[in-house]
């Protein structure tokens, strides 16, 4: 396992929005020969060259090398990452692709070994996985998310939907407590800075194919639903969000008589 590294900060680029970091990595990663299917990477989680070294180097790390139950991003370029923790007894608890059906829930003891690869795509999530409503979610031991660009400091931007966001301040809505997030990428994909929005997922491990990045003080994590941000069309594609108003509406009113 690589040592834990400092980034110099005053050598990386500097953005003044979002959108200009996103475009600078994906125009990089495609410049340079880094990226990898699918392509373009451009609108994407890209995926990169090395990507299965970081999913290695993160799995040596605890607390994702200890966990019960990990939350892993649906993204290519954390495949390999969700394949390593099914071969270790782990269950993952990945997202559905823009949240469309909630959460599936990968237990490698009802998966057989030889499928975990499978198990660890998109089709085969779908096969092996399980449907798992938002009232029998697991505690959570630790997330590992996708990401466009990240900044030393553990500010986080994705492609520009939201949905990691999101989806952890569903689980605070549940009242999951604060876990620790990591994310692997490629050093390009590592810049100086860029805004940030308050409901913006941070990260406090950012890995590479060649070192581990420990955050000190990453930002605060989203504390929930931001809920007059969701627009219309989000409520009617997501219906994990009716099923949770539907749940925190319950919660809140009297027990019958």
């Amino acid at each position: 396992m690589p040592s834990v590294s400092i980034i110099e900060r005053n050598r990386l680029p500097r953005f003044e929005s979002k959108a200009d970091a996103r475009r600078y990595v994906w125009d990089r990663l495609v410049q340079t020969g880094v990226a990898r299917f699918p392509l373009p990477p451009h609108g994407r989680i890209p995926n990169f060259k090395g990507s299965e070294q970081a999913a290695e180097h993160l799995m040596s790390l605890p607390p994702w090398n200890t966990a019960r139950v990990l939350k892993i991003n649906p993204d290519s370029p954390q495949r390999k990452v969700r394949e390593i923790a099914l071969q270790r007894g782990i269950v993952v608890l990945m997202p559905t692709p823009r949240l469309r059906k909630g959460f599936l829930c990968l237990d490698p003891d009802h998966i057989p070994p030889d499928a975990y690869r499978l198990a660890s795509t998109l089709k085969g999530a779908a096969r092996f996985g399980k449907t798992i409503g938002l009232k029998d979610l697991p505690q959570i031991d630790a997330i590992v998310t996708g990401s466009v660009a990240v900044t030393p400091d553990g500010r986080r931007c994705g492609k520009g939907e939201g949905y990691g966001d999101l989806e952890y301040a569903i689980l605070k809505e549940l009242g999951h407590p604060d876990v620790p997030v990591a994310t692997t990428v490629h050093p390009i994909q590592i810049v100086g800075d860029f805004p940030r929005d308050p409901h913006d997922l941070p990260v406090c491990v950012i890995v590479t194919p060649e070192d581990v990045y420990s955050v000190d003080q990453p930002p605060p994590p989203p504390p929930g639903i931001d809920w007059d941000a969701l627009s219309e069309e989000q409520l009617r594609a997501m219906p994990v969000l009716k099923e949770l108003f539907h749940l925190k509406t319950a919660r809140t009113l009297p027990h019958p008589s």
